[in-house]
């Protein structure tokens, strides 16, 4: 029963392709097909119960809005004071077992997604969040799943990192205990991979958890919640429970045992929510952890160097996959004059070819932004710099008709401080401002203080210089900073992600340092014969 255990290696899930005639993408449309063919109860996960409280909401794909999909049973402070009370219940049991029995219920959630409900962790992220296939296979299965496995593998390494000398007599060692209360994992809509990561991620390191997911994620989290619970997680580990943003912060960040926050969502709420933990400080056991992934104003910078192609690509990839609803969506845009006139034309060349549409149609590289609240907001961003005479070089159009779709749109600056410059859209607008070539050292204070944000950034250029410099002084601008690449797509064991000044705590999501949030270190020396007179040597008379 006893050993040291070394657990599988971590790597990469390979990414399947679903090119046209392939089994994977026959398979994918089967569940598609399927999930739009019925309508899903959700229930609330608390404890060993699933919860239906009958006050159902109803759920629509983002391009179908008129096609019910699933209903949710939303809950009350109530049922959030019953999640705590199920979670602290569960955590004796838990915080107990032995790290290797937690890490091979996570390891077999993995090969669950990556395997038995591959195609329908895809579809229900397809459907519930508008994702063409591509973009939720990288997100809801292979992040998902490098998720999983890397952070057992992290968790293996944490508990083998022991003191490293110990003295004559004397053994050391580090606990590594979890948080002593609960936390409170909550999920943006727009990565499946995230809204899974955040609650796991502390349960891996024995904590318990008190998960609310956004209302657009809902359809796919009560995917992820039925994939762990046959992996074998032990009820009330994870509660998920679906209740009003200030009902369940109300019960959750007044309650003395909460312990932690594993965040991701506007930079507004963060701040509040770090706010009403400061003014509540006093009620709570220990000093909370705060971790969060907020907001981004993620931009690309391009020397006069810099390959044509290669930056016509990264705006158009960076931009506008999963129409910009990425925290790390390129938004803004430093063009060279003398690079202006081809990259313009090889940019509108290559826009025309998008095709906007459903994701069921394979063929449409975008698809619809989350929801009318989201919509409304974005328009208002195309609205506002068309009064404000504002070029429209590309899109521009929105109809919310059939679905809440956004035409790619690109904006052509009229100042480097222009609004969308300077603020987070969250969805398919990019702003492009040309400068002269002759600015491009001054180019870093501008791209540096433009925005609150620090998250992610792109520096494309050939000249090494150039990308000394940039690399330099841009080094507190983005907490992933990307050399000849789009400002998107980090993979989980390669790019750990997270930024700091208004876009979080740089907590590195994907990263062991992530993990070692989670746990509270307890040392522990024993000395096998102990000193058994208070007198030392110095004290002896001359």
């Amino acid at each position: 029963m006893n050993g040291t255990f070394h657990i599988p290696q971590a790597i990469n899930e390979p990414i399947y392709e679903y090119a046209s005639g392939s089994n994977e993408r026959k398979l994918l449309q089967a569940a598609l097909k399927d999930a739009r063919s019925k309508v899903e109860d959700i229930p609330m996960y608390i404890g060993a119960e699933e919860v239906r409280t009958g006050d159902v909401h109803d759920l629509f794909p983002p391009h179908d809005r008129h096609h019910k999909i699933g209903q949710y049973h939303r809950g009350t402070a109530s049922h959030v004071q019953q999640a705590i009370d199920a979670a602290l219940a569960a955590k004796p049991m838990w915080e107990s077992m032995p790290w290797e029995q937690r890490a091979a219920i996570f390891l077999k959630a993995a090969e669950l997604m990556a395997t038995k409900y591959r195609y329908v962790l895809n579809a229900s992220t397809m459907l519930a969040q508008s994702k063409n296939a591509f973009q939720s296979e990288i997100d809801s299965i292979c992040e998902m799943v490098d998720f999983l496995r890397f952070n057992v593998q992290y968790m293996a390494e944490i508990y083998n990192e022991q003191p490293p000398a110990n003295a004559k007599g004397i053994w050391n060692r580090l606990e590594y205990r979890p948080l002593e209360g609960f936390v409170f994992a909550l999920t943006p809509f727009n990565f499946t991979a995230i809204a899974g990561n955040l609650p796991t991620a502390p349960a891996m390191m024995g904590n318990v958890i008190v998960w609310k997911p956004a209302n657009s994620q809902i359809y796919s989290a009560n995917a992820l919640m039925r994939i762990f619970r046959e992996a074998g997680l032990p009820d009330g580990v994870v509660n998920l429970v679906y209740a009003g943003g200030p009902e369940i912060g109300d019960v959750v960040l007044n309650h003395p045992d909460f312990s932690g926050i594993h965040f991701t969502g506007s930079t507004g709420v963060f701040r509040n929510i770090w706010q009403t933990i400061g003014a509540n400080i006093a009620k709570y056991r220990s000093y909370p952890r705060i971790v969060g992934e907020t907001g981004g104003k993620d931009f690309i910078l391009a020397h006069s160097s810099a390959q044509v192609e290669v930056l016509v690509t990264a705006i158009i990839r960076g931009s506008f996959e999963f129409q910009g609803q990425k925290c790390s969506a390129a938004s803004r845009v430093y063009i060279p004059q003398s690079l202006w006139p081809a990259v313009k034309a090889k940019l509108l060349t290559e826009m025309a070819t998008i095709k906007v549409g459903p994701t069921e149609d394979f063929t449409n590289f975008v698809n619809a932004v989350i929801d009318e609240r989201a919509f409304n907001k974005i328009k208002g961003y195309i609205d506002q710099a068309k009064a404000d005479g504002v070029e429209v070089l590309f899109g521009g159009n929105c109809d919310m008709s059939k679905g809440y779709f956004i035409d790619p749109t690109i904006l052509m600056a009229p100042t480097a401080h222009y609004r969308t410059m300077c603020e987070e859209i969250f969805g398919p607008v990019v702003t492009i401002w040309v400068y002269q070539d002759s600015e491009w050292s001054n180019m870093f204070e501008v791209v540096d203080k433009t925005s609150e944000y620090a998250l992610t950034g792109a520096v494309l250029a050939q000249d090494r210089q150039a990308i000394t410099d940039a690399t330099w002084a841009l080094r507190n601008s983005a907490g992933n900073f990307y050399i000849n690449d789009k400002p998107t797509g980090a993979v989980v064991g390669q790019q750990p992600f997270g930024g700091g000044r208004g876009s979080g705590t740089n907590d590195k999501a994907g990263a062991k340092v992530n993990l070692l949030r989670w746990v509270s270190q307890r040392t522990i020396k024993e000395t096998f014969v102990p000193p058994t007179d208070y007198r030392y040597p110095f004290l002896q008379a001359d």
